[in-house]
């Protein structure tokens, strides 16, 4: 019998954010529920699955994102585009979802940015996946800003096989001279504790009509700063972290979720944020 708990697996996971949100999205759905953190050896995933099918769903992160994909019986087309699963819904079949995309989209729209144009995406990881993928399935023009050249080598490979031989020009930061519609740092440059610098300088961010950080703490990473003080429409990760993690329970039980009760689980999470690493708490 399921009991109705929900997880997040990695290793090493620190302190995450996610037991937090997913139990205020609990709470806002009047469902009854438990979800905790979950620390497993990377050695030791497929002993721990046979106890994770026991439960309704889970979250997955670094570094079991692809490591999971075998013990799956299918994946979902987000998952199958990203080659990474985030979410898995247990049951008859255990399946894989990747709700960053998603959770990317929602944050753009939520922002009132226009995912359109030529699009500048800093970072070649994990995380940007989810982003370059979502810009080109919107059509846009994609330029990739990084510092090993070889991991945006494979990053343009991957695209090049999804998305019928388009390849993004690779660029280093120095090379950043033209415009762009949407600037978006998928680096953990800015994040706490290495607060107050910028991936991109001040002139570089001039020239962009939108910014977006998938750094979400501090709240006003210097990336945001930077461009709020000149007038250009900006957000922070906070609200990718927060949407995609409501996308998991639309997949796990068919919640719905107002874009009100988005806001507010943003504003929690980015206060309960604060409190932990700001205000000095161990």
């Amino acid at each position: 019998m399921k009991s109705n708990n929900f997880c997040v697996i990695g290793h090493p996971l620190g302190h995450t954010m996610s037991p937090f949100i997913h139990s205020k999205l609990f709470e806002l759905s009047g469902k009854s529920a438990e979800y905790s953190a979950k620390d497993i050896e990377p050695d030791t995933l497929g002993e721990a699955f046979d106890e994770l099918k026991n439960l309704v769903g889970f979250n997955v992160t670094i570094p079991f994102k692809q490591q999971i994909i075998p013990l799956l019986d299918r994946l979902d087309g987000s998952a199958k585009l990203c080659g990474a699963v985030n979410t898995v819904l247990t049951g008859d079949e255990n399946v894989g979802y990747n709700t960053d995309m998603g959770g990317f989209e929602g944050a753009l729209k939520r922002a009132g940015i226009p995912l359109s144009g030529k699009v500048l995406l800093c970072g070649a990881g994990g995380a940007a996946r989810a982003v370059s993928y979502c810009a080109l399935k919107a059509g846009c023009e994609l330029t990739l800003a990084v510092i090993d050249r070889k991991q945006a080598e494979e990053l343009c490979d991957d695209i090049s096989a999804k998305f019928g031989g388009y390849r993004p020009e690779i660029i280093g930061y120095d090379e950043i001279k033209e415009s762009y519609d949407l600037a978006v740092n998928a680096t953990p440059v800015g994040m706490y504790p290495k607060t107050g610098v910028s991936v991109l300088t001040e002139e570089q961010i001039k020239r962009c009509k939108a910014v977006y950080d998938l750094v979400y703490n501090p709240r006003e990473t210097e990336l945001i700063r930077i461009a709020r003080k000149n007038g250009i429409k900006c957000d922070s990760g906070m609200s990718m972290l927060v949407i995609q993690a409501a996308k998991a329970h639309e997949i796990w039980y068919n919640a719905k979720f107002t874009d009100e009760q988005i806001g507010e689980i943003i504003d929690a999470a980015t206060k309960e944020t604060e409190r932990i690493f700001m205000g000095g708490e161990k």
